[in-house]
């Protein structure tokens, strides 16, 4: 493949620019796996710096599901109108309301879990252990990673991404963060089922 082809088909895989994906090839030794995973590395750091940025603006996407049954209400946001109207942000939003039609999550993420819920969430896992002969230290882990698998359930953001498992939802919003170039957060939902 030619080199212009390979930078082409990076740009189109991580949306950065022409340059960037040049220059990634060319210090990756032309090697393009090797490249998408630096660009990956990059977009999700530039992504972490802009998580404080404030996000004003945005969009509320309606989905229905095939059939009428199961429909969603989210507000996503992001820093610009531009980036609001953008087909790509538009994609986004599509993509995490299916998500949420699909899984049905409770909450935004585990900071929304309120402690109520994670007391009697606990106090389940704890009653399910009683008769296990470990130490107490090891029962205690034990639960903390029970209680991050539903987590992983009851927040969306924690949740395996329907189309990529081994992308979580936040890595998903992460990799948009780096295409668009602005802070995006899902500041609330709403799902329906008849």
């Amino acid at each position: 493949m030619e080199n212009y082809d390979l930078i082409k088909k990076l740009r189109e895989a991580t949306g950065v620019s022409l340059m960037e994906c040049k220059n990634a090839l060319e210090e990756m030794g032309g090697d393009f796996d090797k490249a998408f995973e630096l660009m990956r590395k990059k977009g999700i750091a530039k992504a972490e710096k802009k998580a404080e940025r404030a996000t004003g603006v945005g969009r509320i996407e309606a989905y229905v599901h095939a059939g009428n049954r199961v429909g969603v209400l989210l507000d996503i946001r992001c820093e610009t109108d531009f980036v609001a109207r953008n087909e790509v942000f538009i994609e986004l939003a599509h993509e995490v309301a299916m998500q949420i039609a699909a899984l049905s999550p409770r909450y935004v993420n585990s900071d929304e879990v309120p402690a109520e819920v994670i007391a009697s969430e606990r106090a389940i896992f704890e009653a399910s252990m009683a008769d296990q002969k470990k130490p107490k230290e090891m029962l205690d882990k034990i639960i903390d990673g029970k209680l991050a698998k539903r987590f992983e359930e009851m927040c969306l953001l924690d949740q395996p991404f329907i189309k990529d498992q081994t992308m979580k939802v936040r890595d998903i919003i992460k990799n948009y963060i780096s295409k668009l170039g602005e802070n995006i957060v899902v500041a609330r939902f709403t799902r329906f089922e008849a």
